[in-house]
């Protein structure tokens, strides 16, 4: 059963070479993605429920033991995240039948969506450093060719900062390899979880997991280093939109949880209140962002950066609890922020613009779409009994269990902020009166969908609020699989037992 660990990074491989292959036959490339994305949810679907069985996997490539070989691992943690993937994986290569166009299509959306969810995948199963940077360059290769697609302005514009900053991650990121490597003469996490206690000098220690949380956390766009978030995920077509939002900055958020509850246990008070200050930072300036913003997306990206801060702050707490909420909010987050990317995608198409002022009327001409915005924007705003609520509620009763009072000040009125934002756009969007359009009838689609069109769009936002409303409804599977995950974080010896054995 180890060699499940193999299928979430060779699928999406194989799958994006068929789509290389079969470039200028689009109808044959959208079917092979579709099949790739459902092969590989299945396959996520077997290891999640392997993992619930035997609690780790781990496989080592190629006969060779750790920690001289490299290592496949799969944890709680690490199952919960494939499995986002895939789902996510699937809901956007859907949703893509009806927002991807044929330029682009032919130009390489396929492959490297799939490539994209490759690097992903290998990023959450990789059990070595030098690995970890090599998924990371894959993302970046890949999501900087999808961020670029189509080659307009604004998205070359937003493309070059993003890669910019990212390669200055990388460059943090290679560094700090380099000289724990330097250190240590290893590079798997598990022995580096048992050498680095065992350092002589822990100022050089503490100076690498500095470098490491610059670069994770320019991955995971925490306060300061957020900028290059809203200047790029606005730009491209909102299937790729989507997939950012939904993956790319978890994945920082994923490694920062890996790292500072695995290897760098020396300087966790320090660690811990700097990932408090910068929590509760990024909540204020994301929500501050998004309150100011008229582009629905602009807006959306600074309501994410917000987020971001949640999910940070059950690691600087770090309690069972809070780290448990910290889990628990990306399993929420990714379905309701991805799902009110998509529903811009879908008021763009029926208004014409993503500018909230130009849009208006949407509740009268299609009252549904209402009800699926309001469903992700209020569990994103913590409003009782969606799925945001509970998240919240966690991190909120961790943070004063911990009498961290001041960062659970700033969550309680962030979220209010959130709402207020959340307001304005509904009110903007689907209530009031459209603008420029009082000659049209209110009931009437001034940019009709063909009905194809409407299956491929519907579809994914239907099923993302489904999600969300099964997490807030039955919220205690929910819960127990993140306390679970947060137990195994929170016990390093359980995995490094498993990778380096008795």
């Amino acid at each position: 059963m180890t060699n499940l660990l193999v299928y979430p990074i060779v699928i999406p491989l194989v799958t994006a070479a068929l789509a290389i292959v079969t470039q200028n036959k689009g109808r044959a490339q959208r079917i092979i993605g579709l099949i790739g994305v459902t092969v590989q949810l299945v396959v996520a679907a077997i290891l999640f429920w392997q993992i619930t069985r035997n609690g780790f996997l781990v496989l080592n490539m190629g006969g060779w033991e750790a920690p001289f070989g490299i290592v496949l691992v799969a944890d709680y943690l690490s199952a919960i995240m494939i499995m986002i993937s895939a789902l996510l994986g699937s809901i956007v290569a859907l949703y893509s039948m009806a927002d991807i166009d044929e330029q682009r299509n032919k130009f390489g959306f396929y492959p490297f969506l799939h490539l994209l969810l490759m690097g992903v995948n290998g990023t959450f199963l990789t059990g070595d450093i030098f690995n970890l940077y090599v998924w990371f360059e894959v993302m970046l290769v890949s999501s900087f060719v999808l961020l670029a697609l189509g080659n307009e302005k604004a998205q070359l514009e937003g493309a070059v900062k993003y890669m910019v900053i990212n390669i200055v991650s990388s460059a943090f990121l290679l560094i700090g390899i380099t000289l724990i490597y330097g250190m240590t003469g290893t590079l798997n996490m598990a022995d580096l979880a048992v050498r680095i206690p065992e350092l002589e000098s822990s100022g050089m220690a503490t100076t690498v997991s500095m470098l490491f949380l610059v670069a994770f956390s320019i991955k995971a766009a925490l306060f300061p280093l957020f900028f290059w978030l809203p200047s790029s995920y606005h730009t491209p077509p909102v299937a790729v939109s989507a997939i950012f939002i939904g993956l790319l900055t978890k994945v920082g958020v994923y490694v920062l949880l890996r790292f500072f509850t695995l290897i760098f246990l020396e300087d966790l008070p320090y660690t811990t209140h700097l990932l408090l200050w910068g929590s509760g930072l990024t909540m204020l300036a994301g929500v501050m962002g998004a309150i100011v913003q008229t582009d629905l997306r602009r807006a959306f990206s600074f309501l994410h950066i917000s987020q971001i801060g949640y999910m940070v702050m059950g690691l600087a707490i770090y309690t069972p609890l809070a780290i448990m909420g910290s889990i628990f909010y990306i399993m929420h987050h990714i379905a309701v922020k991805t799902n009110l990317f998509l529903l811009s995608g879908i008021m763009h198409r029926l208004t014409g613009s993503f500018d909230i002022r130009k849009m208006g009327g949407l509740y009268r001409r299609t009252p549904w779409l209402a009800v699926l915005f309001i469903i992700p924007a209020f569990s994103l705003a913590g409003f009782p009994p969606l799925s945001g609520f509970w998240a919240k509620l966690h991190l909120v009763y961790a943070g004063l269990d911990s009498h961290s009072y001041m960062i659970v000040a700033v969550a309680l009125i962030v979220s209010l902020l959130t709402l207020y934002c959340i307001g304005k756009i509904w009110a903007s969007a689907f209530w009031s009166p459209a603008a420029d359009k009082e000659n049209q009838p209110t009931d009437e689609l001034v940019y009709p969908i063909s009905a194809r069109d409407w299956i491929f769009l519907a579809t994914p936002v239907v099923i993302l609020t489904t999600l969300t409303l099964t997490i807030g409804l039955y919220a205690e599977p929910f819960y127990q699989l993140s306390l679970a995950a947060a137990n195994q974080l929170l016990d390093p010896s359980q995995y490094i037992h498993a990778v380096l054995g008795p």
